[in-house]
């Protein structure tokens, strides 16, 4: 893929780099930010010059809409460096698209392409010292978008504020994971905002994760939100199961978010020879499958995490352990993905783009 840069940019440089007071080695996911950051605001029904400044804090008044009526949304994404020290972006397109339709499901001006692409590949290229090389190190990059206009009347903004952070990264989980099948709280519901990257999608999963992590969980599978029968994402992830050899996930519909990540382990899987079927898995099929041996895998595929095996599953207080097994569909394909976007293999698909 190739996307050229077409929009001019103001850069105010920072006086000095904190990037050499930086672990590298020891990261915590998200705590630690690169040294600029890009604003761009929308008043007067358009879209400002956008600005790349040092990151620091910025003022905003108290009744800012995002504060109040939660318009929010953002995008995870993750900029990769080569052994020739080349830094490339993983289908940005596919983020850029997922942002707009967030944008208008919650009533938020759509980002012009070429503010949310070249203001990418802007940054990035300025903070290309942040991207280090080697598997596993990334730069999680964290495109948002927040309400600005003041005022508590309950009606959507008229002014925005788009902008771009971001933070090196290592691996978002580790160790084994294990998860409850959630049999009364819900993700989303028909006609929500579950397909949105939207905030308050994330904070009203922090409490049942909570009760979950009480129990010794480190993440919950959702349920569909009317009968709590068909499996839907895993914590923050789309979910994959492995039933025999063949390989399910849920469609997308209003309740599930289009995970770029999900539809590459699809197109990967498909072209790997692996029998994949977009499909609602039930959880008695779940169930009965971790009962009889056919259930060999489970796993969450994001950004973030890009492909986390699950080993155990709870469901009504009942845990059923996942079989360890070698060459499983998951490492395949993580080893797959990895390589692609670090340049290790050849990427048939056209997904990575050159900064």
């Amino acid at each position: 893929m190739s996307l050229k840069n077409t929009l001019e940019i103001d850069i105010v440089s920072a006086t000095s780099s904190k990037i050499d007071t930086v672990d590298f080695e020891n990261l915590a996911f998200g705590n630690i930010f690169t040294d600029h950051m890009l604003v761009c605001d929308f008043k007067e029904g358009a879209w400002q010059k956008p600005i790349i400044k040092p990151y620091e804090p910025f003022m905003i008044d108290p009744s800012a809409k995002v504060f109040h009526y939660g318009q929010a949304i953002f995008e995870g994404m993750k900029a990769y460096k080569d052994e020739n020290d080349a830094v490339w972006l993983f289908r940005p397109d596919e983020n850029f698209h997922r942002f707009n339709k967030s944008a208008v499901r919650m009533a938020m001006p759509e980002v012009p392409e070429d503010i949310f692409i070249d203001g990418l590949k802007t940054i990035v290229d300025l903070e290309r010292n942040w991207v280090k090389k080697g598997l596993g190190n990334t730069l999680y990059l964290r495109p948002f978008m927040i309400a600005i206009g003041s005022g508590v009347i309950a009606q959507p903004s008229t002014q925005y504020r788009f902008m771009i952070i971001l933070s090196p990264a290592k691996s978002y989980y580790s160790g084994e994971v294990k998860v409850i099948i959630a049999d009364h709280y819900s993700r989303a519901a028909n006609g929500g905002i579950g397909a949105a990257k939207a905030a308050g999608n994330y904070s009203a999963q922090f409490y049942p994760t909570k009760l979950a992590n009480e129990k010794g969980y480190q993440q919950i599978i959702w349920t569909d939100d009317a009968t709590h029968t068909k499996l839907e994402e895993a914590g923050t992830m789309n979910v994959f199961v492995r039933i025999n050899d063949t390989l399910y996930t849920a469609p997308t519909s209003e309740r599930i978010l289009d995970g770029v990540t999900r539809k590459s382990l699809i197109e990967l899987a498909k072209r790997e020879g692996m029998n994949v079927e977009v499909r609602s898995v039930l959880v008695d099929e779940l169930v009965t499958a971790a009962k009889n041996g056919s259930l060999k895998e489970i796993f969450g595929a994001g950004t973030a995490a890009v492909v986390s095996p699950i080993s155990a599953f709870a469901y009504q207080d009942v845990e059923y352990t996942l079989p360890k097994i070698e060459n499983s569909f998951a490492s395949h394909l993580k080893e797959t993905l990895t390589k692609i976007q670090y340049k290790l293999a050849d990427d048939t698909f056209g997904w990575t783009v050159k900064i």
